[in-house]
């Protein structure tokens, strides 16, 4: 049976944080922060990355 139930490791470059809020220091007209979401370039968003390949030989 194959074993499909290990969870994907963390991605080291944000730490599973993959989207953060960043301020602009500018306020909106009713006088709310203006914030931009910024997406971790390593893992695209996603906050895991993808296991290693295994490399089968194959042949003699």
């Amino acid at each position: 049976m194959p074993d499909n139930t290990r969870p994907r490791p963390i991605c080291a470059h944000c730490d599973g944080f993959p989207q953060v809020a960043i301020t602009t220091g500018q306020t909106t007209p009713t006088g709310h922060r203006q914030t931009i979401t910024a997406d971790c370039p390593a893992c695209n968003g996603t906050g895991h990355t993808s296991p290693a390949r295994a490399y089968a030989r194959t042949g003699a």
